[in-house]
């Protein structure tokens, strides 16, 4: 039903509209973070367009003026896309794209036609096509007057318009049998966490591009995708990482966040993200070395927060160490947050530092349990392999010994189980 494809680079313009709610500086920011993820999508920008405003115009989110301006030089430099820092309303887009005659696209528009372009397993296809979905089902106007015109993302990749198979009904029914497929891979998730239960779980959180999959790469010697643009890696990957000779945990490195991620995404996403939820410990990966450090880390936070995952035990990890130019702000962040450790993933620098870091956490959130049991309750003695983590098993005439790792969460139904 979707057809992806590239057809080279297009040249755009972004756009962005300053406001009281919404501080010029941080539009500034934000359009540098569009910028790079046009670049991601394979868009050349050649330009960049503000507009103080008390609020967006509700036609064209843009004042008439400012599209007349644009229109002109989009026709005197030959450039056929335009992209929104914010969404737009269907009825925006429409009018935009009349008035202007070119492509418009706004950020989660942006965001979705990436994910397309990178989703590799069947599982993120199906998510991002879910999402993509949601997202043009409202959009599917009057616009579509040429059966034959095809509008999706950067490079026309996404869910275009051709002829009558995108009517609402179809895309309806579609939306409907992804939702089924994804819960079914949601429940194979759930049975594939429960069969590594023994293994502590950690998730490596953090906003795009900071070095996750670098340090899972370190951790583990493996050999996850790693790229220098956002968005990099799109599926889940959990390897066991050893923090010393007596202790192994498993790792999972997830989907990075960024500044106005579409809800439709994170909907979509959702079987993916609950190795976050399901996570003993976070690490949140921080790239200390971008001036923007402090924002990424908030939206970070918020996004967890959405996720119910705000209060799950976590360690800040500062990487690109090697890259910081002002060290004097080190004091001032670790007094700010306690819990944290200044890395180079690329370089490995301090990694020792942060195993230790990491082996501190265990202690504080696992207890270490002994009970002796008799060897004829088998049956018990599984179902303690579900609770926690066995670390040794010996024997004594009859009885067995056993020395278990269980979380702080775990310690009353372990309790009652053993009564």
């Amino acid at each position: 039903m979707i057809e992806l494809a590239q057809t080279g680079k297009e040249k755009c313009i972004l756009v962005g509209v300053p406001t009281h709610a919404n501080l010029k500086a941080q539009v500034d920011e934000s359009l540098t973070e569009l910028a790079l993820l046009a670049d991601t999508a394979g868009a050349e920008v050649v330009g960049r367009i503000t507009q103080d405003r008390d609020h967006p115009e509700p036609a064209t989110y843009i004042g008439k003026g400012k599209v007349e301006e644009l229109h002109q030089r989009l026709k005197a430099d030959s450039i056929p896309l335009v992209i929104f820092d914010d969404d737009l309303s269907p009825g925006q887009v429409r009018n935009l794209e009349e008035l202007m005659e070119c492509k418009v696209l706004d950020r989660s528009g942006l965001i979705l036609d990436i994910f397309a372009s990178r989703a590799k397993s069947s599982e993120a296809k199906t998510q991002v096509e879910l999402a993509q979905l949601e997202y043009l089902l409202p959009r599917l106007t009057r616009q579509w007057t040429h059966l034959s015109k095809q509008f999706g993302g950067i490079g026309t990749k996404g869910p275009g318009e051709t002829q009558i198979e995108t009517d609402r009904r179809l895309i309806r029914t579609r939306i409907s049998l992804l939702k089924e497929k994804l819960e079914r891979i949601s429940k194979q998730r759930v049975t594939q966490r429960q069969g590594r239960t023994k293994h502590t779980r950690t998730a490596l959180v953090g906003y795009t591009n900071v070095g996750k999959s670098t340090l899972l790469n370190l951790l583990a010697g493996s050999e996850v995708f790693v790229e220098n643009r956002l968005f990099a890696t799109l599926d889940p990957t959990t390897r066991l990482v050893p923090l010393n000779s007596a202790v192994s945990i498993l790792m999972t490195d997830t989907v990075g966040f960024i500044r106005k991620l579409p809800h439709h995404l994170v909907a979509s996403f959702k079987s993916t993200l609950e190795e976050i939820t399901e996570a003993d410990i976070l690490l949140h990966i921080v790239d200390i070395s971008s001036p923007y450090f402090e924002d990424q880390i908030n939206v970070v936070q918020e996004t967890l927060e959405d996720l119910g995952a705000g209060d799950t035990p976590t360690l800040m990890v500062f990487n690109k160490i090697d890259m910081l130019q002002d060290r004097s702000i080190l004091p001032t962040l670790t007094e700010k947050h306690p819990n944290c450790v200044f890395i180079s993933a690329a370089r490995g620098i301090n990694i020792l530092g942060l195993k230790e870091a990491v082996a501190q956490m265990l202690e504080k959130e696992f207890l270490i349990e002994e009970i002796l049991l008799p060897d004829s309750k088998q049956k018990l003695i599984a179902q303690l392999h579900d609770v926690g983590e066995v670390l040794e098993r010996t024997y004594e005439n009859e009885n067995v010994r056993m020395k278990i790792r269980i979380h702080r969460r775990d310690k009353e139904r372990f309790l009652q189980m053993v009564k």
